[in-house]
């Protein structure tokens, strides 16, 4: 499962433009997205993350993603660094 990928992950990035960031410089080894998150927040990570042929895996819930990241509010999205 995902979540323990982010809890295992050595280098993380949390949060959407952070990841932006880190995708345009090519740091991100692959991109967890929260199904339950506004499609219209992480739209722009998915296509970006296809065009850069970074792997893509899906959790359902925001809340749960945070928890594994270690913060008490929810995370659309977080970007697993090499």
């Amino acid at each position: 499962m995902s979540y323990e990928k982010v809890l295992q992950a050595q280098r993380i990035v949390i949060g959407t433009k952070q990841t932006v960031k880190a995708l345009n410089e090519g740091q991100v080894k692959e991109l967890i997205v929260a199904t339950d998150a506004e499609p219209k927040v992480t739209a722009k990570l998915v296509n970006k993350a296809s065009e850069s042929d970074v792997p893509i895996r899906y959790v359902d819930s925001m809340k749960k993603l945070g928890k594994a990241c270690g913060i008490e509010v929810g995370a659309a999205t977080v970007a697993i660094i090499r």
